[in-house]
């Protein structure tokens, strides 16, 4: 039986506003608030509630059949509490369904797990509390940003709890092997692979509303009729999109949301179901594992990270970045802690690109600069200004050794902290459970105790201050 998981992405970031070099020292605020509103607002109207109206609708007509996932930045989340927090009802109402798996990611949809284990790790968990906050589930499994992923990757991921992690279908890592499997990591084996079915989501994002395709038009009679066709034993099938594609590249005038509609009855007819990552992994056991041993993604058609670390002005930016991480982490500056999450947004790189070609052109069509030099410039502005505020609270006189040894003082503590709540947590369960008694029943044999106790103690304390007084 074929399990198909669609994944659906939001994220947007906190754009910069043009910044020039006579700003820095003076303007410690960064952003484009207007361009910020503007666009998640846009994007919510034609895209992300109509959208989530659509699974929901999706749900309802097929009596719980239908079933997805989404990822949601932290940036992404804020700014629909901010501007459109409707848009949040619409996303709890769909979590509150039980039929929507909501994935954890990076929170500013980041580059750090190729810069900074440790930053990674606690902006992976920042985000994951930011999703039990605001739509009160729980994540499981693990989603990077633009599914970025390799072996050394993996083990952070493992390390984190996480039992699956999506990521590309990249040709040049699978070779003659099919992305419709479970897979296993080769450095984290505990660590289920799903694997994203590159070909037919590209036949609905990229050819859906193309003319000029051979397929043209596409309806989800057609569509369940290619999944149904995969062979027998391959029954992982993973369609991964962007959900501005629903109501923004592919407006609703195509009609790709009717196209949406009418796929569970026909998956019906295929005896094809719906799933959620967690529950293909749970089922499904992995065929193999596979190494990658370099970044693979799921941008551009080499599925590298060159989007990003493509060139030396993205290379750059990024040293002078991350180079100032570990002083960051020691900073108690709230306001300053948030402006690095926002300046770790992986968009202010991939606006740097200089790909040329398809790739270079796609990069172009999203990015608000004129050129990528442009936007290394900018965002090398404001990077300055924030550099000289990192120094004003941590100054570079600190040497690497002094910094070291505060850092070491601070992971100290921290595991200090953390052995003890253990060591609380097992005497409180010794407690309860002492004498073998339930733990309802002893917990009423200590009131008892504890009634009976003052009242013995009473007479001798009496006696005492008598004898004081003669």
């Amino acid at each position: 039986m074929k399990n198909v998981c669609f994944y659906f992405k939001i994220h947007q970031p906190y754009r910069l506003k043009r910044y020039r070099f006579f700003d820095i020292g003076n303007d410690h605020y960064y952003y484009d608030d207007f361009a910020d509103d503007e666009i998640i607002s846009r994007l919510a109207e034609v895209s992300y509630m109509p959208m989530c109206d659509t699974i929901m609708d999706m749900i309802r007509e097929s009596n719980g059949a239908f079933k997805c996932a989404i990822s949601i930045s932290g940036t992404a989340l804020e700014q629909l509490q901010q501007y459109v927090p409707e848009c949040i009802d619409k996303l709890k109402a769909l979590a509150d369904t039980g039929n929507v798996e909501f994935l954890s990611t990076t929170f500013a949809h980041s580059l750090a797990s190729l810069e900074d284990p440790e930053e990674f790790i606690r902006e992976v968990k920042l985000e994951s509390d930011l999703i039990y906050r605001t739509l009160g589930v729980k994540t499981k499994t693990f989603a990077n940003t633009e599914l970025i992923y390799d072996d050394d990757i993996a083990m952070l991921i493992s390390g984190m709890g996480f039992k699956s992690c999506l990521t590309a279908g990249a040709k040049h890592v699978l070779g003659w092997k099919s992305p419709n499997y479970i897979y296993k990591s080769a450095t984290a084996p505990k660590l289920k692979l799903l694997l994203t079915n590159d070909k037919l989501s590209d036949d609905i994002a990229r050819n859906f509303n193309n003319p000029s395709w051979p397929e043209y038009p596409l309806n989800a009679d057609k569509y369940m009729d290619w999944i149904a066709a995969l062979p027998e034993e391959e029954q992982a099938v993973n369609l991964y999109f962007s959900m501005d594609t629903f109501g923004s590249f592919l407006p609703a005038g195509t009609g790709i949301f009717q196209f949406m509609k009418a796929l569970p009855r026909f998956a019906a007819e295929r005896n094809i179901v719906f799933a959620t990552p967690s529950e293909v992994t749970a089922k499904m056991k992995p065929v193999d594992e596979l190494s990658v041993p370099y970044p693979i993604s799921d941008i551009d058609e080499a599925r590298d990270v060159s989007a990003w670390k493509g060139n030396d002005l993205q290379r750059e930016a990024l040293r002078k970045l991350y180079g100032v991480a570990e002083r960051v982490s020691l900073c108690t500056d709230r306001r300053l802690k948030m402006d690095w999450e926002y300046l770790q947004s992986s968009d202010h790189f991939y606006y740097m690109s200089t790909k040329n070609k398809d790739d270079g052109a796609s990069h172009a069509a999203f990015s608000p600069y004129d050129s990528p030099f442009s936007a290394f410039t900018n965002y090398m502005n404001v990077l300055a200004d924030f550099l000289v505020r990192v120094d004003e609270q941590y100054p570079e006189s600190i040497d690497n050794e002094e910094l070291n040894s505060l850092l070491l003082t601070i992971r100290n503590q921290a595991s200090e902290i953390e052995s003890l709540n253990k060591e609380v947590k097992t005497l409180r369960t010794n407690i309860i459970h002492d004498d073998n008694l339930p733990a309802k029943e002893e917990v009423e044999v200590k009131e008892v105790k504890e009634e009976a106790a003052p009242k013995k103690k009473a007479a001798p304390k009496k006696r005492t201050c008598a004898k004081k007084a003669k």
